[in-house]
């Protein structure tokens, strides 16, 4: 009942609803209101790897939408390859100077599964010894790019991200773009052979014009302790407005899951781990030389 003593209307429901724009608006404060006051409560759950789907869902996800679908103009495809449940491990390739592809990738896995599927990425130590960039990709679900912890998201059943190349492809120059640098060790594949995961490579085309890397500047990455110090058409000529990425077209393709199952025995046999690496770096390379066919022209619509 209202203050009053009357019970209120029932609002009317159906076809009859007309929402008014500042019935939308207030909504959306009173919403925002709330979600404020449980973060300040500490009203909100975080897993034990420290994700905060909450937050994700609310802010970081938002974000990352609006960029990949209004800047950058993504087309997805073969989202029927991923799992609808259980354990998956995801193998892209990594470019662009800064790591956007590895949260866009999140992003749409997200909104484009049915299921609406988190993905939890693995990154590199430095990116948790930085204080704010480690608070946030812990956040949204990450952790540190080790087998223990990879093995242990996929045995509770999670879709696990995972970028081989690391800084060498992340700070390769632009004259090496949509060319895979080497998959290291090969440890993902150890991780998915003990866990019976199914890998399921995906290819991103459009990060490598994001930022486009003209330079290394060697001597100052050594200096600020960075992996590379680059220099692209517009970072650092124009200070801060350097950072704004090129809006070039990204394609994202979701390539068949190869199975590992029944092959936990083999996840120190180095040969068959080089050559499962192999097979999944190679599936990315033909995806990406098949994606770039189809956009002839990085800036096109």
């Amino acid at each position: 009942m209202s203050e009053n003593g009357r019970t209120p209307a029932p609002e009317p429901i159906g076809s009859a609803v007309t929402d008014q724009p500042g019935d939308i608006w207030d909504r959306r404060v009173a919403s925002g209101l709330a979600f404020l006051r449980r973060r300040l409560a500490g009203q909100y759950e975080i897993d034990d790897f420290g994700f905060d789907p909450e937050l994700t869902d609310r802010v970081i996800h938002p974000l990352l939408r609006q960029l990949y679908r209004e800047w950058f103009r993504t087309e997805v495809s073969g989202v029927e390859n991923l799992p609808a449940t259980g354990a998956g491990l995801v193998v892209g390739n990594h470019s662009g100077t800064v790591a956007l592809d590895a949260l866009i990738l999140s992003a749409v896995l997200h909104d484009h599964h049915p299921a609406r599927r988190y993905l939890r990425l693995l990154g590199a130590d430095i990116v948790f010894r930085m204080p704010v960039v480690s608070e946030l990709a812990r956040k949204t679900g990450g952790t540190m790019a080790c087998n223990p912890d990879a093995e242990r998201l996929m045995g509770r059943g999670e879709l696990v991200g995972v970028f081989p190349e690391g800084f060498k492809g992340v700070g390769k120059l632009y004259a090496d773009r949509y060319k895979l640098q080497r998959f290291g060790r090969g440890g993902f594949v150890s991780a998915a052979l003990r866990t019976g995961t199914p890998i399921i490579p995906v290819a991103i085309v459009g990060a490598e014009e994001t930022y486009p890397m003209l330079a290394d500047i060697k001597p100052l990455a050594r200096l600020l302790k960075l992996p590379y110090f680059p220099v692209t058409p517009t970072f650092p000529w124009l200070g801060p407005l350097g950072m704004v990425p090129l809006p070039s077209k990204w394609l994202i393709e979701f390539c068949p899951p190869i199975s590992t199952e029944g092959m936990a025995d083999q996840a120190d046999d180095p040969l068959v781990v080089f050559n499962l690496a192999d097979q999944v770096r190679e599936t990315i390379q033909q995806t990406l030389h098949q994606l770039l066919e189809r956009r002839p022209d990085p800036f096109g619509p």
